[in-house]
């Protein structure tokens, strides 16, 4: 299990589900567009405070965005 690419994928599916740009979403999450970009692309690990920021921003509760999707 990689947690990195789980949670980036996670937060994608979440944002696009909003209907939210990268762009758009990092203002929402009050972090910068890039940032969300390397999470979204696996390149970033992420504090608890930041997967909170996320989770907040998506309406969603934290822990959802750390369970691996079923195919």
């Amino acid at each position: 299990m990689d947690i990195i690419r789980i949670f980036g994928t996670n937060v994608k599916k979440y944002r696009l589900a909003k209907g939210l740009s990268q762009e758009a979403f990092a203002e929402k999450c009050g972090m910068h567009r890039t940032y969300i970009s390397a999470i979204e692309c696996f390149r970033r690990s992420i504090s608890l405070e930041n997967i909170q920021r996320i989770a907040d921003a998506l309406g969603t509760d934290a822990y959802k965005l750390l369970i691996e999707p079923k195919e």
